[in-house]
């Protein structure tokens, strides 16, 4: 039996890391922390029960696009893509799959939800990990729903994506980001 501690890979393109502000340093410290990352999906893998590899890709809208457009047909940037491994019957997996996940997107809507870049991640990550486990909200009766949200409380994460997409169909918006004085001061000019 595979270990759900079998190796992980997070790759950073490198115009994600640029349109992202990866590449800013502020207090030399990066937007990212790539060992907080790791660790999560680590733990994040374990609390979904996915065994095998996992690799996950960080990209731009542009790689995305492209992704989506060639393996759903779908001719648009998302914010994460999964892709699982199918594995033979009987044997234990060597790879769960991988994720493809937008910096962009997920800056933006870190920004749209008054949280870090880094949380966004952690967010997308768990959520495409559901998918390679199996999951669909696309056509689930809120199976995964259910444990999406489980999980966020499990590992100290924010509302998901499924929350934030039901509420914005049933037109409830999610609370504006607390700006600062300098924000506040400049949109009054």
């Amino acid at each position: 039996m595979v270990s759900p501690f079998s190796p992980l890979m997070i790759l950073i393109e490198p115009a994600a890391a640029t349109a992202s502000g990866q590449t800013e340093m502020k207090a030399d410290k990066p937007a990212l922390k790539m060992r907080e990352l790791s660790r999560f999906l680590s733990r994040a893998k374990s609390a979904v029960g996915l065994y095998g590899e996992v690799s996950v890709l960080l990209a731009t809208d542009a790689t995305i696009r492209g992704l989506n457009r060639n393996f759903r047909k779908k001719d648009k940037a998302t914010d994460v893509l999964s892709f699982p491994i199918d594995e033979f019957p009987g044997e234990a997996p060597k790879q769960a799959g991988d994720l493809a996940i937008s910096l962009e997107t997920a800056k933006r809507q870190a920004d749209e939800h008054g949280h870090t870049l880094q949380v966004e991640v952690k967010v997308l990550m768990l959520h495409g990990l559901l998918h390679l486990a199996g999951f669909d909200h696309e056509t689930d009766k809120g199976q995964m729903a259910r444990k999406e949200s489980a999980l966020r409380k499990e590992l100290d994460l924010p509302v998901g994506l499924i929350q934030r997409s039901s509420k914005v169909a049933r037109g409830v918006r999610a609370p504006a980001r607390k700006r600062s004085s300098a924000e506040v001061r400049s949109r009054m000019r």
